[in-house]
C-alpha cells in the first residue's frame, strides 16, 4: 500500500525494538534522532533530519519509569518546533491508565493528566492499543485510534484446538472484554470476582460459573505482578478445570511476576510486544503487533478507515 502523503517514523529509546519492526513492515527507514543525556539525568531531544511538512509518527510506550513519558513529550515539542505538518503519538502501551477515576478521596486521575500533557505538548492524533478502560479515549481533545490485540490473540487461540474451551476474565472489570471474545468464538464464559486489601494484593477470589472439565482461556489487558492471573488459574484448576491458558495485551511483569507464572498452573500465557519482556519464562510467548500498527499508520496517512482492523 502506498501512502498519499509524506511521513516519517521516529522512536523513543525504550520502544526502538518495536519501531524497527513497524518500519520493516512499512518498508521505510526509521528516522534519525539524537537523545543526549546529561550527568544529572536530564536529557534533550533533537531530530537529525528535516521533518518540515511531514506527518511525523512518534513511537513510544509510556511504561515506567517516567523517563519514557518525558522523552515522548520532548519528542513532540521538538517536532512541533521543527514545523512538522502533523504529530501523531503512537503509544502501544499507555501508562497510568489504571488511574482513570477517583476510587477514593484525595487521589489524582493520572490517565487524564497524561492525556492533557500529550495534548498540550502538541499531538494532533493518538494511536494506542487496549487501553485499561475504553473511556480514557474521552480524556483526549484530539482523535484517538484505539486498536485491539484481539485480531492477533484470536488467531493464537484457534491454533490451540482446545476440546472444551471456555473464556474467562480474572476480574469483574474485564467482563466486557471477555464477553466479546466469547461471542466471537462462540464459547461460554466464566468470571473471577476478587477483593483487594490494597494495590497488587488480593484478599479473596471466587469463580462465578462452572469450569469443571473445561479448558480455560483467561483474557486480560495488563499483567503486572501476575498475582491475579496466577491465583485465578490455580483456583480454576482446583475447581476441576482441565487446563488454563491466558492472553494479555501488555506484559508489565513486575517482579516477582515471572516466578509466579512459572510456579503456577498456567500452561501458557501470550503477550504482545507493546512492552519489552526481557525476563525468560518457558510459559511466556510474545507475539508482535508491528503489522497492526504499521497498517494503522498507513491508513491514517491516507485518510482511510481503520475500523476493519477491529475483529471484536
Amino acid at each position: 500500500m502506498e501512502t498519499k502523503v509524506p511521513f516519517k517514523v521516529f522512536s523513543g529509546t525504550s520502544s526502538r525494538y518495536l519501531s524497527e519492526k513497524i518500519c520493516n513492515s512499512l518498508n521505510c527507514p526509521l528516522g534519525q534522532m539524537n537523545i543526549e543525556r546529561f550527568a544529572d539525568g536530564e536529557f534533550s531531544v533533537s531530530y537529525e533530519e528535516s521533518i518540515r511538512g511531514y506527518h511525523v509518527f512518534l513511537i513510544q510506550s509510556t511504561f515506567p519509569a517516567a523517563d519514557n513519558l518525558m522523552e515522548l513529550l520532548l519528542m513532540i515539542d521538538a517536532a512541533k518546533r521543527a514545523s512538522a505538518k502533523s504529530i501523531i503519538a503512537v503509544v502501544p502501551y499507555f501508562g497510568w491508565a489504571r488511574q482513570d477515576r477517583k476510587d477514593k478521596p484525595r487521589v489524582a486521575i493520572g490517565a487524564k493528566l497524561v492525556a492533557d500533557l500529550l495534548s498540550i505538548a502538541g499531538i494532533n492524533r493518538m494511536i494506542t492499543m487496549d487501553l485499561h478502560a475504553d473511556q480514557i479515549q474521552g480524556f483526549f481533545d484530539v482523535p484517538v485510534d484505539h486498536l485491539y490485540a484481539s485480531s492477533i490473540f484470536i488467531d493464537e487461540i484457534k491454533t490451540w484446538n482446545l476440546p472444551n474451551p471456555v473464556i474467562a476474565t480474572p476480574d469483574v472489570g474485564g467482563t466486557k472484554r471477555a464477553n466479546s471474545y466469547a461471542k466471537h468464538l462462540n464459547m461460554p464464559m466464566v468470571i473471577c470476582h476478587k477483593l483487594r486489601k490494597k494495590a497488587n494484593e488480593i484478599s479473596e477470589m471466587k469463580i462465578i460459573g462452572d469450569v469443571k472439565g473445561l479448558d480455560v482461556i483467561l483474557v486480560d489487558d495488563i499483567v503486572d505482578t501476575a498475582g491475579t492471573i496466577t491465583k485465578a488459574a490455580d483456583l480454576m484448576l482446583a475447581e476441576g478445570a482441565n487446563s488454563v491458558r491466558a492472553v494479555a495485551s501488555h506484559a508489565v511483569m513486575s517482579d516477582p511476576a515471572s516466578t509466579r507464572v512459572d510456579q503456577s498452573g498456567v500452561t501458557e500465557i501470550v503477550f504482545t510486544d507493546s512492552i519489552p519482556y526481557s525476563k525468560k519464562s518457558e510459559k511466556v510467548k510474545v507475539v508482535s503487533v508491528a503489522d497492526l500498527f504499521a497498517t494503522a499508520i498507513l491508513r491514517v496517512c491516507n485518510n482511510e478507515s481503520i475500523s476493519s482492523l477491529y475483529v471484536i
